[in-house]
């Protein structure tokens, strides 16, 4: 299927690994020429080589550390300046924060930061430039929300989806479709530390109906989907791709 995405234009944060990168490549894959954001510059360089190589798109690299106060606008001050024009903006950057039931301020802090408040304020940054233009595309990343200890990118993420709803119903009529795309079990760096390979093996048997983990393609393929033209009518979703993993009836 020809996903009508050739020749637009994407930021993608967190896109040096996991999940992140894998979207960036299958954007280029599409013919999407991508601005590429995280805090890993040997990581960024070697995707951008990787892509260049494949797609003979060569996306544009930018390394920078997101929580910073001034992350946002240097993104976008930086993507507008290297693309021209922002058609998709997809906040994939996040990391999971266990912690427990008490203890310092300082996790919370950095995490509704990075999770929560950078991505909202990278989006403010840029909807002024989509309104203009009378399109645009938002893609947020969330999280697993049924957990059963404390987790605070969960709770930053559960925020995430309902400002992303909330805004949906806000930018819709200027042709700007906002979604979340909410992964379970993805085979990744973030994911890899909790779980031993019984560990996984046992957990997937037990909770997982298509009985593995996912892997960050998954993500990447639902990702350009929901982000291209053929998704044109969908706004205001929360996508799950967890191989069945979710419990919860809403």
């Amino acid at each position: 299927m020809d996903l009508q995405l050739k020749g637009r234009t994407a930021v993608v944060t967190g896109a040096s690994q996991g999940i992140g990168r894998a979207i960036v490549k299958e954007l280029a894959r599409e013919g999407v020429r991508v601005f590429a954001t995280a805090r890993n510059e040997e990581l960024l360089h070697s995707l951008r080589e990787e892509v260049a190589t494949e797609t003979a798109i060569e996306p544009v690299v930018f390394s920078q550390d997101f929580i910073a106060s001034d992350g946002p606008h240097r993104i976008a001050r930086a993507a507008l300046a290297a693309l021209g024009h922002v058609d998709i903006l997809i906040n994939n950057a996040g990391q999971s924060r266990p912690v427990d039931i008490t203890g310092p301020e300082q996790p919370w802090d950095d995490t509704m930061a990075l999770d929560f408040d950078r991505p909202r304020q990278l989006t403010q940054e840029l909807l002024p430039h989509m309104v203009n233009r009378r399109q645009g595309v938002i893609l947020n990343l969330t999280s697993t929300y049924e957990l059963r200890s404390i987790n605070v990118s969960a709770v930053a993420k559960a925020s995430m989806a309902a400002w992303s709803k909330q805004l949906a119903g806000q930018v819709g009529k200027y042709n700007i479709r906002v979604n979340t795309l909410q992964p379970g079990l993805i085979d990744t760096a973030n994911i890899r530390p909790y779980f031993s390979a019984e560990e996984r093996k046992a957990f997937a048997s037990q909770e997982i109906p298509l009985g593995d983990f996912g892997e960050p393609q998954d993500m990447a393929d639902m990702a350009v989907f929901l982000v291209s033209p053929r998704a044109r009518y969908v706004t205001g979703s929360a996508v799950v791709v967890d191989g069945g993993m979710r419990h919860y009836p809403f």
